[in-house]
């Protein structure tokens, strides 16, 4: 029996938000709780409500016991890029691209 939750188009590089992931996986969700709040990472924030939510969806929805979650499977996947443009010296245009991600955290029940 799993629990998942999906975060979709959030505002972060993959690149970063895998940093962090690496962190929690295969870690008690207390433990990984602790983990997101005292780590100083921007994506920190979003994947911390992400866990709330993974662990919410397994109480009510699969009837688990919140002590003997951990999180099982944890990763990102590159969502839509934002293509903007900065103004550089003598016309040219230089590109930027603002990165999304799409995040899926799954939680299981230690047997």
């Amino acid at each position: 029996m799993e629990a998942k939750a999906v975060l979709k188009y959030t505002r972060i590089s993959p690149r970063k938000v895998e940093i962090v992931l690496d962190l929690i996986r295969n870690k008690p969700v207390d433990l990984a709780l602790a983990i997101l709040k005292h780590t100083p990472k921007a994506a920190c924030e979003d994947l911390e409500k992400l866990l709330k939510s993974a662990i919410a969806n397994a109480e009510n929805n699969f009837n688990m016991d919140k002590n003997n979650l951990y999180v099982s499977e944890c990763f990102v996947c590159p969502g839509p890029i934002l293509k903007r443009i900065r103004p550089r010296a003598q016309g040219r245009a230089f590109r930027i691209l603002k990165r999304t991600s799409h995040v899926t955290l799954v939680v299981k029940e230690k047997e």
